[in-house]
This record gives structure tokens, sequence and C-alpha cells, in this order.
């Protein structure tokens, strides 16, 4: 897999992508996403700012994700191992659904945590849907560990932080 960083080229493809994968969750049980959360809109901001990368296999989005260091409120009452600046928050992580189950969001983490390595960054905080036991597994099995929790719109979620 090929990652590097999605450009207004791509809104199409990652939207339609993102579509198909809210419809996957929807029919699992997982009503995580919709037409509220996330946007079109959101995805161009992400772009604007350099935080949205994509994997590619076989010329097509595997999978998108953002890296940046926006936390919502909520997460100033988690209880982080790593109080430093030197920090990334993981955002909109999905794995379009021509290529779930065959370990693309594993070798996603793994591919994005060397990066942030690389970089100096000492810690990745990102926020997880408890009613997604793929997400939850994910992320625990990736040495993820929760800090505390946040009730939104859609009801309660992690929030998880590995030490780099």
């Amino acid at each position: 897999m090929e990652f590097r960083k999605a450009t207004e080229n791509d809104i199409e493809e990652i939207c339609l992508m993102v579509k198909k994968a809210i419809t996957v969750m929807n029919q699992n049980g997982i009503p995580q996403w919709d037409e509220i959360y996330p946007t079109k809109e959101e995805f161009l901001d992400d772009i604007c700012g350099s935080h949205l990368y994509k994997g590619i296999i076989d010329n097509q989005i595997a999978v998108i994700y953002v890296l940046n260091k926006w936390q919502d409120e909520a997460y100033s009452f988690a209880n982080w191992s790593y109080t430093g600046d030197d920090f990334c928050v993981l955002h909109r992580l999905c794995v379009n659904t021509n290529f779930q189950n065959q370990g693309v969001a594993k070798k996603t983490l793994a591919h994005l945590e060397k990066q942030l390595r690389n970089t100096g960054t000492k810690a990745i905080r990102l926020d997880v849907f408890t009613e997604n036991p793929y997400a939850l597994k994910l992320y625990e099995k990736a040495g993820y560990h929760k800090t505390g929790t946040a009730d939104w719109r859609k009801g309660k979620f992690l929030l998880m932080e590995k030490i780099l």
C-alpha cells in the first residue's frame, strides 16, 4: 500500500467511499457516521490543511485518515499519559468497503505511527465509538489505552492514547 496526502482531485472518490462505509456500518448496527458527520466540507478542510492522507491499493483509495493537533473540548478531561505538546490526534480513519477485513487498518496504523515517530511525535490520541466493536478491537490490539470518555451526539466514545 502506498500512502500520500490526499488532494482536491480525490474528494469525490473519498466522499463515495465514506458513503459506502456508512451504509455498511449501519447494516452492522454501528450508527457512528451519517449525513451530518463527516462532510465533504470537513474533508476539503482537511485537504487544505494538508492533514488528510490516503492509502492506495490497485489505483483505488483503500483507506483515509486525518492527522492533526485538533482536539474536541472533551479531550481536556481525559487522563492522558503524555501531557506535552508533541502529540497528534487521529481522526476519520475509514477503510474502503472493497478492502475491509484484509488488514488495511492495521497496516495503516503501523504506517502512521512510524510516520509520526519519524517526526518526533511522542503520542497519538483518538476517540472511538463504543458501539464499533471492530474499531475498538483494532485500537486495543495496536496498544492504545483508554484515557477517558466523551458523550457526543451519536453516543459514548472512548478517548484513547498510544505512547510512541
